[in-house]
């Protein structure tokens, strides 16, 4: 019976993936071989020595030690895409808020006083102070164009916005996603000076802190918007609030309010509500359920942040799953030790990424506990099980 353990509510649809004569699931698991979690911050957490995986249903990993699991062998799985429509929805209506005014006008009529006849000739006198602009022929700059970034390119290119977008490792996948009509920029600086409408989709990482300073919003057109549905962080909120006291910004709309950011003029905040929609919070749930089984039960590896990929049909119903240190002879000496018991191996796959390699073998037959001892006593195996 494999153990997960839960750290946050999950949508049921993503628990009823685990079959229940092979799966205990709950939130006072001991000895889990895999965590579960949304939100949860792991960084303080005591990790068990039984675990082997971690999935975040959603796509953002901040939340989690990735450094600390990689040095322990345990592979880290997320979902990303699965939360894309959600995220592309709310920054379509972050752009309406904005051109629109939409925020101070309803905060506008829900002060009104009076009967119906003096709200009447009071929404009449006031409307003008709110008057808008659409967004057909306006330019959106997106700034990555992983799964959310594309849907929010193309959409924007639907609704007659030109579009142009930035993603210096952009994959092949979200290449053949991409509209045709969206424009190609050859750097951030040169997507921000033509943006009129600003929408970040990048990870939290040294290279993209503060990615969004006084320099880039200085370059942008008079009168842009900035958008940062991503993480926290990205964007120096200081220097746009500059750039709204001095009018050269319109609207900052952002998912990461703050004492900084509260009751300022322009400013829209919302309470981190990207993924906030059940379909998301289902979509996550069940991709990453099923990474999960996948891993544990096979040894495949998608979509993780810290392991390669790998992908093995299965070809005996016997299988050795290594997590080592990516150093010379590290297959020749699991080899030799399965040799010394006798033990042939009839398929393999070896891929490796930054400082992990990983490797799966399909025997003749199973490894027993001496065997799995002395693979995991060689100098950079962190982790070695049967399957």
């Amino acid at each position: 019976m494999k153990k997960i353990l839960t750290l946050n509510n999950i949508a049921a649809e993503g628990l009823e993936k685990f079959p229940r004569d092979r799966y205990e699931v709950g939130s006072e698991i001991s000895a889990p071989e895999a965590i579960l979690l949304r939100s949860f911050r792991m960084h303080d957490m005591e990790i068990p020595d039984s675990l082997l995986a971690v999935g975040r249903a959603g796509a953002g990993v901040n939340n989690i030690p990735v450094d600390r699991m990689t040095d322990r062998g345990i592979a880290v799985f997320n979902a990303p895409g699965a939360n894309a429509n959600a995220v592309k929805e709310l920054v379509i209506a972050g752009m309406l808020l904005a051109c629109r005014n939409l925020c101070p006008a309803w905060a506008y009529t829900q002060g009104l006083d009076g009967s119906d006849a003096e709200l009447s000739k009071a929404v009449e006198a006031g409307k003008k102070q709110f008057v808008g602009y659409e967004l057909p022929g306006r330019t959106l700059g997106v700034i990555g164009l992983g799964a959310i970034g594309v849907k929010v390119a193309n959409a924007a290119a639907a609704l007659g916005m030109k579009v142009v977008g930035f993603d210096p490792g952009i994959s092949v996948r979200s290449a053949w996603n991409l509209s045709s009509e969206v424009e190609p920029a050859g750097s951030a600086d040169e997507l921000v000076a033509r943006a009129d409408f600003l929408s970040l989709h990048v990870p939290l990482i040294d290279a993209t802190r503060n990615l969004i300073n006084a320099e880039r919003i200085a370059h942008m057109p008079e009168g842009a918007v900035v958008m940062n549905f991503a993480r926290d962080g990205i964007v120096d909120d200081q220097a746009v609030l500059d750039a709204l006291e001095s009018g050269h910004l319109h609207a900052y709309v952002s998912d990461f309010p703050s004492n900084l950011l509260k009751g300022r003029n322009g400013v829209i905040t919302l309470p981190h509500l990207g993924a906030s929609t059940v379909e998301a919070e289902q979509n996550c749930a069940v991709m990453v359920a099923d990474e999960l089984i996948d891993y544990l039960e096979n040894g495949n590896v998608r979509n993780s942040v810290n392991f390669p990929e790998m992908r093995l049909a299965r070809g005996s119903d016997h299988r050795l799953s290594v997590v080592n240190a990516n150093r010379p002879d590290m297959v020749g000496q699991i080899s030799h030790a399965l040799g010394q018991h006798e033990i042939n191996i009839q398929r393999m796959a070896n891929e490796s990424r930054g400082d992990i390699a990983y490797t799966l073998m399909d025997l003749d037959r199973e490894p027993d506990e001496a065997v799995l001892q002395q693979i995991s006593a060689i100098d950079g195996v962190l982790k070695a099980r049967a399957l």
